[in-house]
């Protein structure tokens, strides 16, 4: 069994090869967990790590249709093994029918989005690499999943976490010299529904869909996610716009951030603004630091970096000596792959369009 585990663990790995972005690896991961995972369909999301909040999601046939109502059930109803709980457990994988003693019709949405979908159970799965979670998978089954499929797809959460920190970061050489886009604002109801957008809103949210692969009446699941984090927080507790916000990476733009605030005194039933705008390097550092797997005091010196301070300044700031500052500026250059800090800019910002 550890022989079968350790060769599908490199043959995940190996994925990273022939991917050019972050979806074309979900696709073939999906195909690769096919034979030791059998399932009827599936859908592998990417997280923002810092909001948990989708960035986007690719799915199998016959879920598309039931997605939507799979969010709801995430974040507007109480039910069994929901993600946001999951990803703090020892185990971050959890099979709906264990989860209910094999009274699957306690769940609600096993009796209103699964059962009617001809799906009877459900294997789900955070996906976490060094206390950071980078997506959701989701395994659907018209037939029962074993305690032991649980204990496989725990043991490969590392290669399949650590692959997509690593996709995330897969960018076009010239992604930032293709941006042109301005903010973009969007007025939906609470169901979702738009109202209206501006011309850059449009554009934003075509160019979502195209990455995502879905058609143009579908709602990106970014911009779904955020909005149903705004619904699911009380009125006072969604004052922050931090509550509904996720930030992103698409292939042919720079980083993107969405957020969704409540309109108050608003006419008809017109209740959400979402503002979809070019991410600032404060917005994108966290997610772009951790994809490179920096250390805590390396998130520091990079944050001091891109203020304009010298070698003498960061060991004054940061109160350790210039020789501990090198040591981590060479440990910082190894993990990102350049060779000076002016090429570390350009790598972690500039391609990424945050400044």
């Amino acid at each position: 069994m550890r022989i079968q585990t350790n060769r599908l663990k490199q043959s995940i790995y190996r994925l990273i090869d022939a991917a050019t972005n972050s979806r074309d690896f979900r696709k073939a991961l999906l195909e690769r967990l096919r034979e030791p995972l059998p399932f009827d369909a599936a859908c592998c999301t990417t997280v923002d790590p810092n909001t948990l909040l989708s960035t986007g999601a690719v799915t199998e046939i016959g879920i598309e249709a039931i997605h939507d109502h799979l969010f709801e059930y995430e974040y507007l109803h109480e039910d069994f093994n929901k993600y946001e709980l999951l990803v703090h457990e020892d185990i971050p994988v959890a099979i709906l029918s264990e989860a209910t003693a094999g009274e699957l019709e306690r769940s609600s949405r096993y009796r209103e989005v699964l059962q009617p979908a001809g799906f009877a159970d459900e294997m789900r799965a955070a996906l976490i690499y060094e206390e950071k979670c980078w997506g959701y998978l989701t395994l659907f089954r018209r037939q029962l999943f074993t305690e032991m499929e649980r204990k496989l797809l725990n043991d490969l959460i590392p290669a399949i976490a650590s692959s997509l920190r690593t996709t995330s970061l897969f960018l076009p050489e010239d992604a930032v010299s293709r941006a042109g886009q301005g903010p973009g604002i969007m007025i939906l109801s609470n169901e979702l529904k738009s109202f209206s957008a501006n011309q850059a809103a449009v554009q934003w949210l075509a160019l979502i869909q195209q990455w995502e692969n879905i058609d143009s009446k579908t709602m990106p699941r970014p911009i779904r996610a955020v909005c149903s984090r705004l619904l699911s927080q009380s009125l006072e507790d969604a004052v922050s716009s931090d509550v509904a916000k996720v930030s992103l990476c698409l292939p042919d733009l720079p980083c993107v951030t969405i957020r969704a605030s409540r309109l108050h005194g608003s006419v008809g039933s017109a209740e959400i603004a979402v503002l979809i705008e070019q991410a600032t390097p404060s917005e994108m550092l966290p997610m772009i630091a951790d994809a490179y797997g920096l250390t805590k005091r390396e998130k520091e010196i990079i944050s001091e970096l891109i203020t304009g301070a010298s070698t003498k300044e960061l060991a004054l700031t940061l109160h350790i000596s210039t020789y501990t500052v090198q040591d981590h500026l060479k440990s910082i250059f190894a993990k990102t792959g350049v060779a000076s800090r002016r090429e570390l800019i350009w790598r972690l910002f500039s391609r990424f369009g945050c400044v």
